[in-house]
C-alpha cells in the first residue's frame, strides 16, 4: 500500500476527491494505493496541493530524487 496515497487520501476525504483534485478517476487513485500503477509526476503537485503541503512530492515518488529531492538531501 503507497503510504503517502492512504495519507493524502484522509486529509482530501475519499479516493474520489484526491482523483477530482487531479483531474483523474477514483480507479487512478485505487490503483496508485495498491500498487498497480505509480503517479505520473505529472499528478505529483496536484496531491501535494489537494493535501496543502501535508504530503510531500518526495514522499509521493522517492524513486524521482532528481525532480522531487528529499528537503535534507545534499546537493
Amino acid at each position: 500500500m503507497n503510504e503517502a496515497i492512504k495519507t493524502a487520501i484522509g486529509i482530501v476525504g475519499s479516493q474520489k476527491k484526491l482523483g477530482d483534485a487531479c483531474g483523474l478517476t477514483q480507479q487512478a487513485v485505487y490503483k496508485w494505493l495498491h500498487g498497480k500503477a505509480k503517479v505520473s509526476p505529472e499528478y505529483v503537485e496536484s496531491i501535494v496541493d489537494a493535501t496543502g503541503g501535508a504530503v510531500r512530492a518526495y514522499q509521493i515518488r522517492p524513486d524521482l530524487p532528481g525532480l522531487f529531492p528529499h528537503p535534507n538531501q545534499a546537493a
